[in-house]
């Protein structure tokens, strides 16, 4: 049996919380946070155990969302960066105005926007909760209107999907790529963790974390590998995952496993290790970093019509 409930707490002004009152499975979803997922909860050892990095408080996400490394963002209508803040399309010049790391526009334009609930449910089968922003083109360099339509569904199993509907909104056509921001944990450090992603390259970067377009093949993390000291800030493209999981991240001591099961509309596996390394972002998006000059994974997307993008979460323990 599953359940919905919508609140108010002490830290956060309103929590979506999705239970799965079986096995006492909770996802919480934070509507006034950019939409983000605050925590994935599973029952273990007769404990809760979120296995989501987030924030403290409304007012931690509202001034340390970018300094915490935009935690479990919604990333639109681009992820990761645009160089230099810039880039072309059809024929005219455009210039983000929103937050700038070392010059480049980064993680898109909704991450500390708030949402607003359309509809929540609870069944026998699932619990879930559908939300939107309307984005109306106030940053001058993305002039466009679009809707940004995110679902949460919790159901049996530990198990988490995320889906998220972009529609074009404006009278042209608009350029888009999506993607999730999720930092994940088990509660130490990763440094001891297995990392295992389906991947068939890198997509080498520049010096300023720029893709050249040059794809190096890659597969060291094809079989299930100790993270150890290994840094990651790099974008991967993923092989076809229809036999199974294209990420797992396993504690061995917990006997704990995170599967990830994007669908086609996330070809590309963005991973960083913050400097902490009491987490690690694993991020699905839909096309490489710089996508709006590279055209690496860019949708393109007609007036009145949508992108449909979906990842699945599911909890396991593996031995």
């Amino acid at each position: 049996m599953f359940q919905v409930s919508v609140k108010a707490a002490e830290t956060f002004s309103q929590q979506v919380i999705l239970c799965d009152k079986s096995s006492k499975t909770t996802a919480v979803i934070l509507p006034e946070c950019g939409g983000i997922l605050y925590s994935f909860s599973i029952l273990h050892n007769n404990q809760s155990l979120n296995i989501v990095e987030s924030y403290e408080s409304d007012a931690d996400f509202a001034t340390c969302a970018e300094s915490k490394g935009f935690r479990n963002i919604k990333m639109s209508p681009f992820a990761c960066r645009i160089k230099n803040a810039q880039y072309s399309f059809e024929g005219k010049e455009y210039s983000i105005e929103k937050f700038l790391l070392n010059g480049s526009a980064i993680h898109g334009l909704l991450y500390n926007e708030p949402f607003t609930v359309n509809n929540t449910w609870a069944n026998e089968i699932s619990a879930g909760v559908s939300l939107y922003c309307e984005y109306t083109g106030k940053d001058k360099g993305y002039p466009f209107s679009f809707r940004c339509e995110v679902t949460y569904e919790l159901k049996a199993g530990n198990t988490i999907t995320l889906s998220t509907a972009v529609t074009n909104t404006s009278e042209k056509t608009i350029p888009v790529m999506d993607g999730w921001h999720p930092y994940f944990t088990f509660g130490g450090t990763v440094n001891e963790l297995l990392l295992q992603f389906n991947s068939d390259c890198l997509v080498e970067f520049d010096d300023s974390l720029v893709p050249t377009k040059k794809l190096i093949p890659y597969a060291e993390f094809n079989s299930a590998k100790q993270l150890g000291a290994t840094f990651f800030d790099n974008c991967f493209t993923l092989k076809d995952n229809s036999k199974g999981p294209a990420c797992t991240l396993t504690d061995t001591v917990k006997n704990l496993q995170l599967e990830i099961y994007p669908d086609r509309s996330y070809p590309y596996l963005q991973i960083y290790t913050p400097p902490h390394r009491n987490s690690i972002a694993i991020e699905n998006i839909s096309g490489a970093p710089n996508a709006f000059n590279n055209g690496m994974g860019l949708i393109i997307l007609q007036p009145e019509t949508a992108a449909q993008f979906s990842t699945t979460y599911k909890i396991t323990s593996p031995l």
